[in-house]
């Protein structure tokens, strides 16, 4: 049953008698649930009837754009060469191991045009990493690019996108019927269009499936009322990156791709002046960089001068860094925002610029959110201003994890509510604070580094009886992995092996930053590691050495 305007707070959203907190954003122009319709043909219903001749996609490096009509023409025609030369149809699942470039929105746009699901990963992670995902998500091609096809499996058939055969794929003709590409496919919002990877709230890599309609909720809540020049300068393949490239066409902004191996933030603001960037998406250490870049050489600030806002998020942003940015870019809003890869991105974002200044927040809950804070140890769902676990529930909450039933019923209830694993407390008018993580991922750098797969890896070292990995807190990166190591009986070890022991098995972001040898791990009677004891040791052992 509906709840009446009087039962729900109009400042906060909150509810007391269902304790539950409600966005008070204004209403968002989805279709109909039940309504066959792919996340493509909903954003390009929303494009401008005559397309602008402004480019859509722009490659930062390179300065190679793609125009709007381009950019359609690019989508359909992929779409068709899909079907008819690659055989790929309505459920089938494509792996992208690919660095950003102008060809990979596209690429994104065209699996979904036809019913596929799109599955990226991280290009820089080891054959094995790479193995470990394909098996969760079953793939029956992948799209890579020469230097990364070689961590694939040989029998999965492979499409390289810097080939001549894949840019011969922009000139695929038309269906047979005249159709354009992908409008015979009926594709209900409820089909998955996305698998990303995350660790859930523990544990090993889990394959997160999103629907059409996830995306539709997730994007539709980002749309700018005008066209803006939005640089992009995070990973298409994290759920951050993918939800903001898909960005591209309801509002028909141009999306500028940071494509460069490296975070540069001189590189980065002058990019920014150079194509007249509105708007820019960072994880927090890029905002460091923009930061320390401004300070050293304030010309740069002065070339940026149409920058409006930037988007943060992937992980906490420290105050002390908020306050610096807001002093060398005072006319600039910084929006941070918080959601999972399960959730589609963020569900919370500050908007404007009174929300911006709060800092510390994450801003109010986005549409067609509800929200509960809830005891951790009692399960009672608390009032405004108390901190507890956060739950939510809304039409940007994934589908499950890919043929996992167990793991996703221990985060999602038989109410669709997920629960975040995040201590977080919402106030009297309705601003998100996140006020520390109850699950157990490291954050580095914005990536996922879950503890328990480099404890499983360490622990197959001859040599080590047990492992134990916690974070340890830094400045340009947000949190460092570190390892507390008990020795098998008789063995000589030294830090520097254990750390090439791990290098040579995972991706750079993974690999442990500090050994410390220790008797005996800490942990309670069930036999849980206490990470809070491992994480002042670490405080201990850290500072003993400087």
């Amino acid at each position: 049953m509906p709840l009446s305007a009087a039962e729900v707070d109009p400042r906060s959203g909150y509810c007391a008698a269902t304790r539950t907190f409600h966005s008070i954003r204004p209403p968002l122009p989805l279709p109909p649930a039940d309504l066959p319709l792919s996340f493509p043909a909903f954003m390009f219903s929303l494009l401008p009837a005559a397309l602008p001749s402004r480019p859509a996609l722009v490659d930062a490096a390179t300065g190679e754009a793609v125009p709007f009509p381009a950019f359609l023409s690019r989508v359909r025609a992929l779409a068709a060469a899909l079907r008819a030369r690659l055989g790929v149809s309505r459920g089938d699942v494509a792996f992208v191991l690919a660095p950003p470039g102008v060809h990979v929105p596209v690429l994104y746009y065209a699996l979904m045009a036809v019913g596929a699901v799109v599955s990226p990963a991280n290009p820089a992670l080891t054959a094995g990493e790479i193995s470990g995902l394909i098996a969760l998500s079953g793939p029956s091609v992948a799209f890579a690019v020469k230097a990364t096809a070689g961590k694939l499996p040989p029998d999965l058939n492979t499409v390289l996108l810097d080939s001549a055969r894949f840019l011969s794929f922009f000139h695929e003709a038309r269906d047979e019927d005249g159709a354009a590409a992908g409008t015979d496919v009926v594709t209900h919002q409820s089909d998955p269009a996305a698998i990303l990877y995350s660790s859930g709230t523990t544990g090993r890599a889990k394959a997160v499936v999103l629907t059409h309609r996830n995306l539709m909720a997730s994007d539709a809540t980002r749309a700018a009322a005008t066209a803006e020049v939005l640089m992009l300068a995070v990973p298409l393949f994290h759920v951050y990156g993918f939800t903001f490239c898909l960005r591209v066409a309801p509002s028909a902004s141009t999306l500028v791709l940071h494509t460069a191996r490296r975070f540069d933030g001189r590189e980065v603001l002058a990019a920014v002046g150079r194509f007249g960037a509105t708007r820019l998406a960072l994880a927090p250490p890029a905002v460091l960089a923009i930061v320390r870049a401004a300070e050293e050489d304030e010309a740069l600030i002065a070339r940026a001068a149409k920058l409006q806002a930037v988007n943060c998020g992937g992980a906490p942003l420290a105050t002390e860094l908020f306050r610096r940015f807001l002093h060398k870019f005072p006319g600039v809003c910084l929006l941070q925002g918080y959601g999972l890869t399960e959730t589609t991105s963020g569900f919370c974002r500050a908007v404007g610029e009174a929300e911006s200044a709060q800092i510390g927040s994450v801003g109010r809950l986005s549409w067609g959110a509800q929200a509960k804070i809830v005891h951790p140890e009692t399960g009672v769902a608390l009032p405004p201003g108390v901190p507890g676990e956060l739950w939510v529930r809304g039409p940007f909450v994934m589908k499950g994890y890919a043929g996992d039933e167990d793991s996703t019923s221990k985060i999602m209830d038989s109410e669709g509510w997920l629960r975040t694993g995040d201590l977080c407390y919402i106030d009297k008018y309705g601003i998100v604070f996140v006020v520390d993580r109850l699950k157990e991922l490291i954050k580095y750098k914005g990536y996922q580094v879950p503890p328990a797969e480099l404890e499983s890896l360490l622990q197959t070292h001859p040599d080590i009886d047990e492992a134990a990995v916690v974070s340890y807190p830094d400045d340009q990166a947000g949190e460092l992995p570190v390892a507390f190591i008990v020795s098998s009986s008789g063995s000589i070890l030294h830090e520097a092996q254990i750390k090439e022991f791990v290098a040579k098995r995972v991706v750079h972001y993974k690999q442990i930053h500090h050994i410390f040898f220790v008797n005996s791990i800490p942990k309670n009677a069930a036999g849980k590691i206490l990470r809070k004891d491992l994480a002042k040791l670490t405080l201990q052992h850290i500072q003993s050495k400087l």
